[in-house]
């Protein structure tokens, strides 16, 4: 006796769910940002693999809890809108610190720095172009 096996088609991915995802990867990513700027003020250089300058610790707080206020609207096309545009700038920042463009000296990258920009900003402006093609327009 032989079996059929019939194979049904995926499901289709609900558009939203990527809309949802960056708002909830902006509570989480916010945060961070906030700690990792406070970080930098009380770690000493030599202990910490990314940069302590004190405008890129401002820079991240600044940048944290502008991007947790905006998750916490819970507003998943603001949300992306930042996700897009920090993850451009951050890719900017590993450019800038590999052609010391500004604000190279004045961030005093790390090569973890620029490690951490392309990672981060690669998966954030993918993750917010995904999630503009989904949120709707307010």
């Amino acid at each position: 006796m032989s079996t059929v096996t019939v194979e049904r088609p995926a499901a289709p991915v609900d558009p939203s769910v990527w809309a949802r995802r960056n708002v909830s990867l902006l509570k989480l990513f916010g945060p961070v940002l906030v700690v990792t700027g406070a970080l930098g003020f009380v770690l000493p250089p030599s202990a910490a693999l990314t940069s302590g300058a004190a405008p890129y610790n401002v820079f991240h707080i600044a940048f944290g809890l502008l991007g947790t206020a905006l998750a916490f609207k819970s507003a998943p096309r603001h949300a992306a809108l930042f996700n897009v545009a920090f993850g451009a700038i951050d890719l900017y920042q590993a450019v800038a610190s590999f052609a010391q463009l500004p604000p190279a000296e004045l961030f005093a990258y790390k090569p973890a720095d620029d490690v951490l920009h392309v990672v981060l900003g690669a998966a954030l402006v993918g993750a917010g172009v995904l999630g503009l093609r989904s949120a709707p327009r307010t």
